[in-house]
């Protein structure tokens, strides 16, 4: 199945949907809705405003924009830590706000989140690591350890499983944190700024397991300031500025060409 229809209709949903019922995807086949979100915190901040987007399965996407723009609180209400004041987030077909805190864990588990500074268990081997995140959902330990060789091969950190992450280059840590984020089968990964703290080299050998991974079917979504990374793979880009959505492009710069 190509996923070019899916991203025509991406593209024509990308103005506010009219008449959008809460708990509805506008887009057939859409990981990710968000529909009129607005964020204000109890200080007056307002972080996001009347924010529509969407992301459908098997995208990649950039979000850019310099610090304060609201990357970081769109990622808060993707994986509700934060709750929107008004409007929709729809992640899967499920309204986040509209969860029990009981249903939480379990949508949560739909996303994988790639950090900039690994947040790895420093006692705990790179095996652990990533087993860590299915033992914590109670998955049976039968299925654990098939799971866990499955995505270390894919990250290529099979001779690297008993290591502790303190013996590791930057690269090997990022990886072992993208098995991690991989190994319970998200819909989608979230990368804060993956490649924040790695030399270029090593960036780019990130960016094209991202890729790989988007290949397989994994909807990607990715907060950088690499300019140069975003210019260079002309993916899709979603441009923040003072909380509002300036620019959404298939293809695109980290900087808008006109």
């Amino acid at each position: 199945m190509t996923l070019a229809p899916l991203r025509a209709a991406a593209r024509s949903h990308r103005q506010r949907p009219v008449g959008l019922a809460p708990t509805e995807s506008p887009v057939d086949g859409a990981v990710l809705v968000l529909h009129d979100v607005t964020k204000a915190y109890p200080n007056g901040n307002v972080a996001l405003r009347d924010v529509d987007l969407v992301v459908p399965e098997g995208d990649f996407v950039f979000l850019v924009g310099p610090s304060g723009a609201g990357k970081s609180t769109l990622i808060k209400l993707i994986i509700r830590d934060e709750i929107a004041t008004t409007g929709a987030v729809i992640l899967d077909g499920q309204d986040l706000a509209r969860l029990a805190r009981r249903q939480v864990p379990k949508v949560r588990r739909k996303i994988g989140i790639i950090f900039q500074d690994f947040k790895l268990l420093p006692t705990k081997t790179v095996r652990e690591n990533v087993a860590f995140a299915l033992e914590v959902t109670g998955t049976p330990s039968r299925e654990i350890g098939p799971a866990v060789d499955r995505v270390l091969a894919l990250v290529g950190l099979t001779a690297q499983a008993r290591q502790l992450p303190g013996t590791l280059s930057g690269g090997e840590q990022q990886r072992t944190a993208i098995a991690r984020a991989l190994v319970h089968d998200p819909r989608m990964i979230i990368a804060d700024e993956p490649t924040g703290n790695l030399d270029p080299l090593i960036s780019w050998e990130i960016l094209q397991l991202l890729l790989r991974i988007n290949e397989l079917g994994v909807t990607v979504l990715m907060a950088t300031h690499n300019a140069e990374i975003v210019t260079a793979l002309r993916k899709r880009v979603v441009a923040l500025e003072d909380g509002r959505i300036i620019r959404d492009e298939e293809a695109a710069a980290y900087h808008r060409e006109d």
